[in-house]
């Protein structure tokens, strides 16, 4: 499994320097589900971000539920691997990290995103540790829901957050326009 993480690695790095350079970045501190963590992948892959994950995980990396959520993805993820947060910290020395958290006083849509930041998301069942997020109070969000809900499912948390974040950067290197298959939109608007 190294070996393909090595390869998807050498990968992305192709893909990166071909594009530019500025990348966001996900970090997963503990996921505890795999299939969580296979989407978080896939979303990560499509949108040219680096998926960063902090041990221990939840699950084997070998994990079929966690290949199936990220389909046939992996060869364009770049995925890095830690030994706890002090490993994080560090090995990116000068990150600049969001702590998304329902105990935030901020809300994720009312910051400023820069192109090579940092978006880092707790375990399923307990979020950020606090005494983690007393050291980032100007950089903890929150996505604004209902006070009787506990949490939103957290691959759907990262996809709110950092397409928020890629769309204040204007979605670099991303289309924004697709082609139907069988038809062209310009023929079709004729037959409204």
């Amino acid at each position: 499994m190294e070996s393909l993480h090595f390869l998807c690695f050498c990968v992305t790095m192709k893909r990166k320097k071909a594009r530019g350079g500025n990348r966001m970045h996900i970090v997963l501190l503990e996921p505890e589900i795999p299939q969580n963590a296979g989407n978080i992948a896939r979303t990560c892959a499509v949108t040219n971000t680096v998926l960063h994950l902090i041990r221990p995980l939840g699950f084997s990396v070998e994990d079929k539920y966690l290949k199936r959520a990220g389909l046939d993805y992996w060869k364009l993820l770049d995925i890095r691997y830690y030994d706890g947060f002090a490993d994080f910290l560090e090995k990116n020395p000068n990150a600049k990290i969001w702590m998304a958290t329902t105990k935030a006083q901020r809300v994720y849509s009312e910051v400023s995103y820069g192109a090579e930041d940092y978006m880092m998301f707790g375990k399923e069942s307990a979020g950020i540790p606090e005494e983690i997020l007393l050291q980032y109070p100007d950089t903890a969000i929150r996505i604004p829901m209902l006070e009787a809900a506990r949490s939103l499912n957290l691959s759907n948390s990262v996809a709110i957050v950092i397409y928020e974040a890629l769309r204040q950067q204007g979605f670099p290197g991303m289309l924004r326009e697709g082609e139907l298959h069988r038809h062209t939109w310009a023929a079709d608007a004729k037959h409204r």
